[in-house]
């Protein structure tokens, strides 16, 4: 494909959407595996930690050497899917989670809730749809409150087409908790990204309605965002202390952006920099609109003051972004480096892959 002057690489914004995002998020990754003698960690919570640091292969590795010192075999092949999906490899996840939840014992541990999520996940990926219900399904067995999984479930059926199921289960989740205005907008996300926008906003509004006298002003603001009502999302979130309130500057800064107006937006993000600077989002947005100001350093100085903030949650955006803004530079060696060490860690980034095929012209 030809590629000229004027190509412009889209960045990376941070949203919660994919099956896969949500499933790590709720299970977290909790570092289980213990400590030896004399307070050293197991080679098991070592292979944990570089799972945390996205250092799969040396997690591999280290979960190897807790075999050969005879650790726990369980949390061995958990901590070994868990590293397989960090490398996209879901299908051999999928076969360590189903032999560590095979090797359990009568009883039915928190572990095993915490396995089955990231199965599930492995199944969707690997276009195991029906498997991937399956295991939220019997997670509802048991815990018929996870409203987690209803949501998880939800989503899932909605990739298959079924909409009327997928809007069953988001209604489980709700009736669950009413106030939980988190998993409303995920919902309103879930239901976009499949094309059911307008089924979406129904949830959004009930939100607004049913709870209009005790709603929050940040509530309220964010959700008026995704309606895309702009107007009113500024003026609830305007009365927050936004140099301080990292969700209130996150989502005010966000709705100017969505207002066109990228300058007031940096400025917001910038001045809540000043009081906290353990915000990788914050940072993500900030040099989102420098890119857009055309301000390409101060862009790169963000996402990767952003990098450098630890379990930041987001490396795979702001290594992405970082790539866009060499790329605004006209550094198109680095960018082509840096490129090549993301789709060894990302190979399923579609964007990227189609984003290296013009790096690779220049």
């Amino acid at each position: 494909m030809k590629k000229t002057h004027t190509h412009r690489p889209c960045a990376h914004s941070f949203k919660i959407t994919s099956v896969i995002h949500i499933a790590c998020v709720l299970a977290a990754c909790v570092l289980l595996g213990g400590c030896g003698a004399g307070d050293t960690p197991s080679f098991t919570a070592q292979g944990m930690a570089a799972v945390q640091e996205l250092e799969y292969e040396e997690a591999l590795d280290l979960f190897a050497r807790a075999g050969e010192e005879g650790e726990d075999r369980r949390l061995i092949l958990r901590g070994m899917g868990l590293a397989y999906m960090g490398m996209t490899e879901y299908g051999q996840a999928a076969e360590c989670l189903e032999e560590a939840l095979a090797a359990g014992g009568v009883g039915v541990e928190d572990i095993d809730f915490d396995m089955n999520y990231y199965l599930a996940t492995a199944y969707f990926k690997t276009g195991r749809t029906e498997d991937a219900i399956s295991a939220y399904s019997a997670i509802l067995a048991l815990r018929p409150k996870e409203k987690d999984a209803y949501y998880l479930r939800g989503c899932v059926e909605l990739s298959k087409g079924a909409l009327d199921s997928a809007q069953a289960d988001f209604a489980a989740a709700v009736a669950l908790d009413d106030k939980d205005y988190d998993q409303m907008i995920r919902i309103y996300m879930a239901l976009d990204e499949y094309g059911h926008k307008d089924e979406g906003l129904v949830y959004l509004q009930n939100a607004l309605t049913e709870n209009e006298k005790s709603i929050s002003d940040y509530d309220m603001g964010r959700i008026c965002y995704y309606m895309g009502d702009y107007e009113n999302a500024r003026n609830y979130l305007s009365r927050l202390k936004t140099t301080t309130d990292y969700g209130a500057a996150l989502y005010l800064g966000r709705t100017y952006e969505a207002l066109g107006d990228y300058n007031y937006a940096s400025g917001i993000y910038a001045d809540f920099t000043e009081n906290d600077q353990s915000r990788a989002e914050i940072y993500n947005q900030l040099g989102l609109c420098r890119l857009r100001m055309e301000d390409y350093e101060e862009a790169l100085t963000a996402f990767q003051t952003a990098m450098n903030i630890e379990d930041n949650g987001m490396m795979q955006t702001l290594k992405f972004n970082e790539i866009v803004a060499y790329e605004y530079m006209h550094d198109y060696k680095t960018a082509a480096a840096l490129m090549s060490s993301y789709l060894k860690a990302y190979p399923d980034d579609e964007a990227a892959v189609r984003e290296n095929e013009f790096l690779q012209t220049r």
